[in-house]
C-alpha cells in the first residue's frame, strides 16, 4: 500500500473477516477453500470483480504472477504465451510464498519480495475497478485495472478457461 500512496495511485480499502482455516466452521479443516470466493461473498460484490494473484513457473526456472477472476481457472499455455516463454505450470506453493513474502490465500501483487514478470487477465477491463489482496487474508485492495497494469507493467490477455 505504501508503493501505490507513494506513486499516486489511487486505491481503497475492504477489510472482512476471514473465517480462518475452516471457512467460519462451514469447512473442515483439511478441504480447498475458495478464499477469493469468499472475499466476494463478504464484501457483497461480483465474483467477475475480485480477482486472485497465482504465481507460476515459467521454463522451470523463473517466476511469473497471473492475475485472474477468482471464479476462472488459469489458462498456463496462454500464460505462457504472453510472457515469452516455451511452458508454464504452477509454482510450488513454498516457493511462491518465498518469492512473494505472501501466505497462500493472501498473496498480493503489490509489495512482493522480488519483482515478477506479471499478466492480467484480460476480463478485468470490463470493469471501472477490480478487487485484489491486500497481503493478508481479510483484506482486499481496490483498483482500477488500467491502475493496477500501469503500476506492474503486466501484460494484459485473455488467460483464463
Amino acid at each position: 500500500m505504501r508503493a501505490l500512496e507513494k506513486a499516486g495511485v489511487a486505491f481503497g480499502l475492504h477489510v472482512y473477516d476471514y473465517g480462518g482455516e475452516k471457512g467460519g466452521g462451514e469447512k473442515g479443516g483439511g478441504e480447498k477453500r475458495a478464499i477469493g470466493l469468499e472475499a466476494a461473498n463478504a464484501l457483497d460484490l461480483d465474483p467477475a470483480r475480485v480477482f486472485k494473484t497465482l504465481v507460476a513457473e515459467l521454463d522451470g526456472d523463473r517466476l511469473a504472477m497471473a492475475i485472474v477472476p477468482v471464479a476462472a481457472s488459469l489458462d498456463l499455455k496462454a500464460l505462457a504465451r504472453i510472457l515469452d516463454a516455451r511452458r508454464a505450470a504452477m509454482a510450488d506453493v513454498g516457493r511462491a510464498e518465498r518469492a512473494t513474502g505472501y501466505v497462500k490465500g493472501g498473496i498480493s501483487p503489490f509489495g512482493q519480495k522480488q519483482a515478477l514478470a506479471a499478466a492480467l487477465d484480460m476480463s478485468a477491463l470490463e470493469h471501472a475497478s477490480i478487487f485484489v489482496s491486500g497481503g493478508k487474508r481479510g483484506l482486499e485492495i481496490e483498483i482500477a485495472p488500467d491502475e493496477l497494469r500501469s503500476f506492474l507493467d503486466a501484460k494484459c490477455a485473455p488467460i483464463t478457461r
